[in-house]
């Protein structure tokens, strides 16, 4: 496994990290994600605590990992129902 060592900053502190180079783009991606909003929050909610915009930062993307799987769980549960339905009417075709 090809590994990398980056530097990610976030809130004026940077962070070596050794990644997986397959991760490494992904981690730059989310960096900037979180860069982006921290600023948003200290620009549009009057934010001055690099401590506060974080903890908003965890906020969203922990709001926004649980509705992608409760709608990633909603998704299996209705492609279940329909393999079942699509299962009955081909046995019924078999009788």
């Amino acid at each position: 496994m090809d590994v990398r060592r980056i530097t990610i900053t976030i809130a004026g502190r940077s962070y070596p990290l050794n990644v997986p180079s397959a991760e490494e783009e992904t981690l730059r991606k989310v960096g900037k994600q979180i860069e982006a909003m921290i600023k948003d929050f200290e620009q549009n909610f009057d934010v001055r605590d690099k401590q506060d915009a974080l903890a908003m930062c965890c906020l969203k993307f922990g709001t926004n990992a649980e509705v992608a799987q409760i709608n990633n769980d909603k998704n299996i549960i209705d492609s279940t129902e329909r393999l079942q339905k699509i299962n009955q009417f081909l046995e019924e075709l078999e009788k």
